[in-house]
């Protein structure tokens, strides 16, 4: 898995970069499925704006992308409130591809139907 850190309006330093790394590399643990990860930070240069400090992240699955954005008054903020809703984001992926395997279809229901009348 590949985590990929760019910048836009910012100059991202080693120091960023291994916090991303760090805290966004957690959310891998969740999910064995995750292909990688790609992180762009950036800040708003607007006086009036607030939330200056945006994260966004597509984490790229086998069966799926998961898209997050958050904001904050820093960029450390910002990086926390994205890797904790990107580790929710993901879990809630998780259960429901594992939840759907279980799952009765056509194709299941035909075959029990056809073992029935066998059996009979």
């Amino acid at each position: 898995m590949h985590i990929h850190v760019n910048g836009k309006n910012i100059e991202i330093t080693d120091a960023i970069k291994a916090y991303v790394k760090e805290k966004i590399g957690r959310v891998a643990t969740h999910y064995d499925q995750i292909t990688g990860i790609d992180v762009i930070l950036s800040v708003i240069k607007n006086p009036a704006a607030t939330g200056k400090h945006v994260a966004e992240v597509s984490c790229k699955m086998n069966t799926g992308v998961v898209h997050c954005e958050e904001s904050a008054e820093s960029m450390y903020a910002s990086i926390d409130l994205l890797a904790d809703k990107l580790a929710r984001q993901v879990k809630k992926f998780k259960d429901k591809a594992l939840a759907s395997g279980g799952k009765e279809t056509i194709r299941n229901t035909e075959v029990k139907d056809l073992e029935e009348a066998v059996e009979s």
